[in-house]
Protein backbone atom coordinates (compact mmCIF):
# COMPACT_ATOMS: atom_id res chain seq x y z
CA UNK A 1 0.00 0.00 0.00
CA UNK A 2 1.59 3.34 -1.28
CA UNK A 3 2.01 5.55 1.67
CA UNK A 4 3.76 9.17 1.53
CA UNK A 5 6.68 9.69 3.79
CA UNK A 6 7.55 12.95 5.23
CA UNK A 7 11.33 13.18 5.73
CA UNK A 8 13.66 15.54 7.63
CA UNK A 9 16.52 16.31 5.69
CA UNK A 10 19.31 17.40 8.21
CA UNK A 11 20.44 15.06 11.01
CA UNK A 12 17.80 12.37 9.34
CA UNK A 13 19.08 11.71 5.81
CA UNK A 14 22.30 13.41 6.73
CA UNK A 15 24.48 12.61 8.92
CA UNK A 16 23.30 14.05 12.40
CA UNK A 17 27.68 14.62 12.97
CA UNK A 18 27.68 16.73 9.68
CA UNK A 19 27.88 20.16 11.33
CA UNK A 20 30.57 18.86 14.13
CA UNK A 21 34.06 19.74 11.71
CA UNK A 22 32.70 23.11 10.60
CA UNK A 23 32.29 24.26 13.94
CA UNK A 24 35.35 22.56 15.47
CA UNK A 25 37.30 24.22 12.36
CA UNK A 26 35.71 27.63 12.24
CA UNK A 27 35.66 28.34 16.59
CA UNK A 28 38.80 26.74 17.31
CA UNK A 29 37.17 23.68 18.90
CA UNK A 30 37.16 19.98 19.79
CA UNK A 31 34.26 18.94 20.23
CA UNK A 32 32.53 15.69 19.90
CA UNK A 33 29.13 14.50 18.36
CA UNK A 34 28.11 13.40 21.67
CA UNK A 35 28.99 16.35 23.41
CA UNK A 36 26.23 18.20 21.73
CA UNK A 37 23.81 16.81 24.44
CA UNK A 38 21.26 19.72 23.24
CA UNK A 39 20.10 21.48 19.83
CA UNK A 40 20.67 24.74 20.57
CA UNK A 41 24.42 24.89 20.16
CA UNK A 42 25.16 28.25 21.52
CA UNK A 43 26.62 26.67 24.73
CA UNK A 44 29.13 24.83 23.14
CA UNK A 45 30.76 27.75 20.92
CA UNK A 46 31.23 30.14 23.62
CA UNK A 47 30.16 32.66 20.95
CA UNK A 48 26.31 34.73 21.65
CA UNK A 49 23.29 33.39 19.74
CA UNK A 50 23.66 36.22 17.16
CA UNK A 51 27.06 35.44 16.14
CA UNK A 52 26.17 31.85 15.77
CA UNK A 53 23.00 32.72 14.22
CA UNK A 54 25.38 34.80 11.30
CA UNK A 55 28.16 32.20 11.14
CA UNK A 56 25.68 29.48 10.28
CA UNK A 57 23.53 31.31 7.18
CA UNK A 58 26.85 32.56 6.07
CA UNK A 59 28.30 28.78 6.10
CA UNK A 60 24.73 26.66 5.22
CA UNK A 61 25.56 26.48 1.56
CA UNK A 62 28.65 24.64 2.06
CA UNK A 63 27.74 22.53 5.24
CA UNK A 64 24.73 21.43 3.62
CA UNK A 65 26.64 20.90 0.28
CA UNK A 66 29.35 18.85 1.93
CA UNK A 67 27.20 16.71 4.19
CA UNK A 68 27.35 13.11 4.18
CA UNK A 69 24.58 10.83 4.10
CA UNK A 70 23.15 9.23 7.37
CA UNK A 71 24.73 6.15 8.23
CA UNK A 72 22.45 3.26 5.82
CA UNK A 73 20.24 5.79 4.72
CA UNK A 74 20.89 4.96 0.61
CA UNK A 75 19.72 1.56 0.78
CA UNK A 76 16.35 2.36 2.69
CA UNK A 77 15.64 5.61 0.64
CA UNK A 78 16.13 3.91 -2.23
CA UNK A 79 13.98 1.13 -1.55
CA UNK A 80 10.81 3.52 -0.34
CA UNK A 81 11.15 5.48 -3.31
CA UNK A 82 10.17 2.73 -5.81
CA UNK A 83 6.93 2.16 -3.30
CA UNK A 84 6.08 5.59 -1.46
CA UNK A 85 6.08 9.23 -1.46
CA UNK A 86 8.35 11.05 -0.74
CA UNK A 87 8.24 14.44 0.52
CA UNK A 88 11.40 15.45 2.27
CA UNK A 89 10.41 18.68 4.63
CA UNK A 90 13.18 20.50 6.21
CA UNK A 91 13.82 23.90 7.91
CA UNK A 92 16.00 25.13 5.58
CA UNK A 93 15.07 28.57 3.93
CA UNK A 94 13.92 27.87 0.36
CA UNK A 95 16.87 30.12 -1.20
CA UNK A 96 18.82 27.00 -0.24
CA UNK A 97 16.79 24.95 -2.97
CA UNK A 98 19.41 24.66 -5.68
CA UNK A 99 22.35 22.96 -2.69
CA UNK A 100 19.58 21.09 -1.83
CA UNK A 101 18.77 19.56 -5.10
CA UNK A 102 22.80 19.23 -6.21
CA UNK A 103 23.44 17.24 -3.20
CA UNK A 104 19.97 14.81 -3.64
CA UNK A 105 21.18 14.07 -6.95
CA UNK A 106 25.29 13.68 -6.46
CA UNK A 107 24.26 10.86 -3.56
CA UNK A 108 21.81 9.30 -5.66
CA UNK A 109 18.46 10.23 -4.14
CA UNK A 110 15.26 10.76 -6.10
CA UNK A 111 12.26 12.92 -4.64
CA UNK A 112 8.34 13.72 -4.91
CA UNK A 113 8.90 16.77 -3.47
CA UNK A 114 11.32 18.58 -1.27
CA UNK A 115 9.48 21.92 0.44
CA UNK A 116 12.54 24.36 2.67
CA UNK A 117 10.08 26.14 5.18
CA UNK A 118 12.57 28.25 6.53
CA UNK A 119 11.44 27.29 10.10
CA UNK A 120 11.75 24.35 12.64
CA UNK A 121 7.78 24.33 12.69
CA UNK A 122 7.42 21.35 10.17
CA UNK A 123 3.38 20.78 11.26
CA UNK A 124 1.72 23.08 8.87
CA UNK A 125 3.43 20.75 6.16
CA UNK A 126 2.76 17.55 6.91
CA UNK A 127 -0.67 18.50 7.19
CA UNK A 128 -0.62 20.16 3.55
CA UNK A 129 0.85 17.32 2.40
CA UNK A 130 -0.82 15.06 4.26
CA UNK A 131 2.28 12.69 5.37
CA UNK A 132 1.41 9.56 6.82
CA UNK A 133 4.33 8.88 8.66
CA UNK A 134 7.22 11.35 9.92
CA UNK A 135 10.71 10.69 10.00
CA UNK A 136 12.72 13.42 12.13
CA UNK A 137 15.72 14.07 14.49
CA UNK A 138 14.71 17.05 16.99
CA UNK A 139 12.70 15.80 19.59
CA UNK A 140 10.41 19.07 20.04
CA UNK A 141 9.17 18.42 16.46
CA UNK A 142 8.29 14.91 16.50
CA UNK A 143 6.30 15.34 19.37
CA UNK A 144 4.87 17.88 17.63
CA UNK A 145 4.69 16.30 14.64
CA UNK A 146 2.77 13.19 16.20
CA UNK A 147 0.49 15.08 18.49
CA UNK A 148 -0.92 17.71 16.02
CA UNK A 149 -1.10 15.16 12.79
CA UNK A 150 -1.61 11.90 14.91
CA UNK A 151 0.79 9.93 12.47
CA UNK A 152 3.90 8.02 13.81
CA UNK A 153 6.79 9.59 13.84
CA UNK A 154 10.48 7.67 13.49
CA UNK A 155 13.04 9.61 16.13
CA UNK A 156 16.58 9.34 14.98
CA UNK A 157 18.33 8.47 18.01
CA UNK A 158 20.78 11.57 18.97
CA UNK A 159 22.58 12.66 21.87
CA UNK A 160 20.49 15.77 21.54
CA UNK A 161 16.85 14.87 21.48
CA UNK A 162 16.87 12.46 24.67
CA UNK A 163 13.81 13.62 25.93
CA UNK A 164 11.51 10.89 27.00
CA UNK A 165 8.98 10.40 24.06
CA UNK A 166 5.44 9.70 23.85
CA UNK A 167 3.74 6.36 22.66
CA UNK A 168 3.41 6.82 18.82
CA UNK A 169 6.81 8.39 18.22
CA UNK A 170 9.75 5.87 17.89
CA UNK A 171 13.22 6.15 18.75
CA UNK A 172 15.40 4.26 16.17
CA UNK A 173 19.03 4.02 16.13
CA UNK A 174 19.60 3.71 12.62
CA UNK A 175 17.71 3.48 9.40
CA UNK A 176 17.67 -0.20 9.52
CA UNK A 177 15.38 -0.25 12.62
CA UNK A 178 13.31 2.61 10.96
CA UNK A 179 13.03 0.22 7.64
CA UNK A 180 11.98 -2.72 10.18
CA UNK A 181 9.63 -0.36 11.82
CA UNK A 182 8.26 1.18 8.71
CA UNK A 183 7.74 -2.82 7.07
CA UNK A 184 5.69 -3.93 10.68
CA UNK A 185 3.36 -0.86 10.62
CA UNK A 186 2.50 -1.60 6.48
CA UNK A 187 1.54 -5.02 7.50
Amino acid sequence: MKKRFGIDIDGTVTSPESLIPFLNQSFGLNIAYEDITQYDLTPFVNVSEKELAKWFTENEPIIYANSPLALGAKPVLTQWQNIHEMYFISARSAELMEVTESWFKKHGLTFDHIELIGSHDKIESAKKHQVDIFFEDKHDNAVMIHEECQIPVILFNTPYNQDPIPQGVIRVYNWREANDWVKNWLK
